[in-house]
């Protein structure tokens, strides 16, 4: 593993960072720079006269999106060597072994959504993995962030005074939400599905609850073991992702 460790945090509320890495190991390993520690405030990266980072949902429906623009900005500028991690609720469950890969790498960057998430097109363009701390919704990433930088930066080698002690270390009911748009329409070569902007709110509802149903079984695919799937639904499963939904098809029969 690397002596040195710099970790980008992107988030809307900086100041929440202050306390928790002021004291204790974290703030020892930033003494010896054995860690950086970056807080990245994303309204910064805004071009709107008054910073405003987010805006309304393509497709209807209630809260806000945080807009691509200011967010990709905020990622181009903590380097080329990057690897992205969006914290969210669908995520894959954080573990210990995330720790150890993670805390190998040289350059981390942790994205803190707020409101209803992320443009999709930041997911899919910037974003390497995404992780969930539990099965349950907070107000933001940023205590996520917390426990991952807790977690990761204790594993570089010289924060913990004795790495034995380290290496001893043990370790609703529902689908994942579907995949939200805002402003532009047109990102980096990447468009808001047409459905979202044909004001046809039951082609809306319906690709939103097939999405959920996609996104669920590709990446928490035992939510769905207890939900019951009509014929129609497990039918275009079976179209949209094949591989992954051969166990439903065998489920229901």
């Amino acid at each position: 593993m690397n002596s040195q460790l710099r970790i980008h945090i992107l988030t809307l509320f900086p100041a929440m960072f202050d306390s928790p890495f002021k004291h204790g190991v974290i703030a020892r390993a930033i003494a010896k720079g054995l860690i950086e520690l970056h807080m990245l405030d994303i309204r910064n990266f805004s071009s709107d006269p008054h910073q405003r980072v987010d805006s309304m949902r393509f497709g209807g429906g209630p809260g806000m999106v945080l807009r691509p623009e200011p967010i990709a900005a905020a990622i181009e500028s903590t380097g080329n060597d990057r690897h992205v991690i969006y914290l969210t609720p669908q995520g894959t469950p954080f573990t210990q072994h995330h720790s150890e890969r993670l805390s190998a790498l040289n350059n981390l960057t942790l994205l803190c959504g707020r409101y209803e998430g992320i443009d999709e097109r930041i997911r899919s363009l910037y974003v390497d993995e995404e992780l969930s701390i539990g099965d349950y919704v907070l107000t933001g990433g940023e205590i996520p962030a917390m426990v991952l930088v807790d977690s990761i930066a204790r594993l570089v080698p010289g924060v913990v005074g004795k790495e034995e002690s380290v290496k001893a270390d043990s370790h609703s009911s529902g689908l994942l939400e579907h995949p939200h748009y805002t402003r532009p329409r047109q990102f980096k070569g990447l468009s808001v599905p047409e459905v979202l902007l044909s004001g046809n709110h039951a082609n809306v509802k319906l690709w939103e609850r097939r999405e959920s149903l996609r996104r669920t079984l590709v990446t928490r695919p035992e939510m769905l073991q207890d939900l019951a799937l009509s014929q129609d639904e497990l039918d275009w499963l079976l179209e949209a992702e094949p591989k992954a939904a051969r166990v439903l098809q065998k489920k229901s029969k």
